[in-house]
């Protein structure tokens, strides 16, 4: 009976331990966030002279005025670099998870075996010989060039995020639309696709947000003609002294899509990672 009156007691202490913990985390996690904001909020002369998480006396919004004018075409940039090289990636890599789940061919197991190598090849091994490739063909500093390197990159991962996906839906749908007459590319319009929008919009919102956010590529293979946001946001430096009120307004207008993105997606995304464990496990 002691015992039994105990441990609702020595679990609320470690609930609230817990409790304890996740908010000191989370305020960590936060705090440079708020920072940001803050900072964004305030004239250059008031960031060198108050504290960065204190909310600005007399709030302005010229700092983001700045940062708009020297980003609005490097995010406009962005933004067609990471919609091709997502909507690329993804197109290639679900046809490539169509085959390998729902046929058998020879080295089907070793196609896969190197796309699988191919996901965990850092950056700086392949950045010579991409390099390279590009400037054979002409492609280097224009929007072909990064939309090809990220479609071309963010396939192997594609295809095995699709793969997980594809390996569960029930091989008799395929077989049920063979025997009325469809051919691969016709099951993979009328069946695959509509029933894996959940893989789909994972996908999507995953590559999004690595292309959006990626800066090696970007800034090896881009110039003047094709700078990313995430390239340009350096001017924001100054010339005489740092102006961060500037950089962080443009910080915030970099992410506030990939924000947007996960607040319309979000649910989706969460559901795809839960249907992927499943299928996983």
């Amino acid at each position: 009976m002691q015992n039994a009156v105990k441990a609702p007691a020595r679990y609320r202490v470690l609930r609230g331990v817990f409790y304890i913990i996740m908010l000191v985390f989370v305020v960590l996690y936060l705090l440079p966030f708020w920072g940001t904001i803050t900072t964004s909020l305030k004239t250059s002369s008031v960031v060198l002279t108050s504290n960065p998480v204190a909310l600005p006396t007399e709030p302005t919004l010229d700092a983001y005025g700045e940062a708009w004018e020297t980003l609005k075409q490097p995010l406009l940039t962005s933004l067609i670099i990471t919609l091709g090289g997502a909507f690329g990636s993804i197109f290639l890599g679900s046809i490539c998870a169509y085959g390998l789940s729902k046929f058998r061919f020879k080295f089907d197991n070793l196609f896969f075996f190197l796309l699988t190598v191919a996901i965990y090849l850092p950056y700086q091994a392949i950045l010579v010989p991409l390099l390279r490739t590009i400037n054979f063909l002409g492609l280097y500093d224009t929007y072909a060039g990064l939309i090809l390197i990220h479609t071309v990159y963010g396939m192997p991962m594609c295809t095995s995020m699709f793969r997980s996906f594809y390996a569960d839906l029930p091989d008799r749908l395929i077989q049920q639309a063979m025997v009325d007459g469809n051919g691969p590319w016709a099951i993979y319009r009328k069946i695959v696709l509509p029933n894996t929008t959940i893989a789909t919009v994972t996908v999507l919102v995953f590559q999004c947000t690595s292309i959006w956010n990626e800066m090696l590529f970007a800034l090896t293979m881009g110039g003047f003609e094709c700078m990313p946001a995430t390239i340009a946001l350096n001017q924001l430096v100054g010339t005489l002294s740092a102006d961060f009120n500037i950089q962080m307004a443009g910080s915030i207008l970099l992410t506030l899509p990939v924000m947007v993105l996960y607040m319309f997606l979000g649910k989706y995304l969460i559901r795809g990672y839960m249907a992927g464990a499943v299928t996983a496990s």
